[in-house]
């Protein structure tokens, strides 16, 4: 088994969120093997969705006839949100350690008033990282297919792409129709496919409205639902202010090189070198990766993207608490040139001195350019996570 980067305190409760495909039961039960006297729910099953629905507390009967120490497992806790308030009772009360799982903020934060607010932790798990697979991994195939463990451990492109397809299809009836969270199918199944050719691009709300054929509140709304449900995240504009923020567009990035190839329709359609998709889909994967590592030794950084008032775009800003601002840009280059670090050195001389500037890239050379260094993007991750670092 593939060792996961995130290693959760088992002292106390916790929430374990993240979207369907990315392991979470299968993480739990590696966690749990040696654990006895499991209370395992499934809510994905209809007959325990149903059961806990209509009798929440008879959780809290299975838990009273176990003895000490009491531990409970909830899969996909989202299905019925009103068994928090037994959790919360089970965790006050009956000194029961309770570790969920959701692939769902949405039916939660807005079905339930009960979020635990400090009796459990919040973690999130994520497709595997460069760090997790190490020798395994493959920069082509996490540009082309993403690394869900499924698609991973899948030998052929033709089984990666029937899956995603399948994942595709599976999230929008199960995690977005079934639940009840949107009115029509077909105007967001467009959207999705919309935001999917959008994607990493500032978005353009009232064009998006125009070419799905809904209202441009709309839009917003199913961008929530895709960010609630955990099928990615708006990057925003870099500002020193809120203030400065508004009226600039965000980025949206789906949360995986694939899921976002399926709901665009194109896992037909290889991602090779010295192409726009390629310098795209090498961003992409990137930008996910940072933030997933950011999210596993919560160091709690705050992610935006610049663009300059000429025009020029860094793809990401790092802000780190208590230490100067990161600027990145990604070159999917094996060769990287001065001129390709033009734009982060104009911008660098206005900045102060202890900002630091990096440009990452397939180039396996370290190389500096002015203010600029040009890393090989594995020795970037490094640097900007590197143990030991600060928050």
């Amino acid at each position: 088994m593939i060792q996961r980067v995130l290693k959760p305190f088992m002292g106390n409760s916790f929430m374990l969120f993240g979207p369907r495909g990315v392991g979470k039961t299968t993480f739990l039960e590696h966690l749990l093997g040696n654990e006895k006297e499991i209370i395992w729910i499934n809510l994905l099953l209809p007959e325990e969705e149903d059961k806990y629905s209509i009798h929440p507390s008879e959780l809290l009967a299975q838990i009273n006839a176990t003895a000490p120490p009491r531990l409970v497992v909830i899969d996909e806790i989202q299905k019925v949100p009103k068994l928090l308030d037994v959790v919360h009772h089970a965790i006050e009360k009956c000194q029961a350690r309770i570790f969920m799982t959701g692939s769902s903020a949405r039916k939660i934060k807005r079905g339930s008033s009960n979020l635990l607010a400090g009796r459990a932790f919040v973690y999130h798990l994520h497709p595997f990282t460069q760090l997790e697979l190490g020798g395994d991994f493959d920069l082509s195939q996490a540009m082309n297919w993403g690394t869900l463990p499924k698609v991973h451990a899948m030998p052929s492109a033709e089984e990666r792409r029937l899956f995603l397809q399948s994942y595709a299809m599976t999230y929008l009836k199960e995690e977005v129709w079934y639940e009840h969270l949107i009115r029509k199918m077909e105007p967001f199944r467009k959207f999705v496919e919309v935001a999917a050719q959008c994607h990493g691009e500032p978005l353009n709300y009232s064009q998006i409205a125009r070419d799905v054929g809904v209202e441009y509140k709309t839009v917003q709304c199913y961008y929530e639902i895709l960010e609630d449900t955990l099928m990615g995240v708006l990057l925003e504009p870099y500002g020193e202010s809120l203030r400065k923020r508004q009226g600039k567009a965000p980025k949206f990035y789906f949360f995986d090189p694939g899921v976002k190839r399926a709901f665009e329709k194109m896992l037909t359609v290889e991602v090779v070198p010295n192409t726009y998709a390629f310098g795209k889909a090498f961003e992409h994967f990137l930008v996910t990766e940072f933030l997933r590592l950011n999210s596993y030794f919560q160091r709690d950084y705050d992610f935006s993207y610049l663009r300059t008032k000429d025009g020029a775009e860094i793809d990401l800003v790092i802000k780190r608490p208590g230490r100067p601002p990161v600027f990145l840009e990604f070159k999917s280059t094996e060769h990287i040139q001065e001129k390709q670090a033009t734009n982060l050195n104009r911008f660098l001389d206005g900045a102060p001195a202890e900002v630091e500037g990096y440009c990452l890239s397939r180039d396996p050379a370290a190389k500096k350019f002015r203010r600029v260094m040009c890393l090989p993007w594995q020795e970037g991750l490094r640097r900007i996570y590197e143990p030991g670092q600060p928050g």
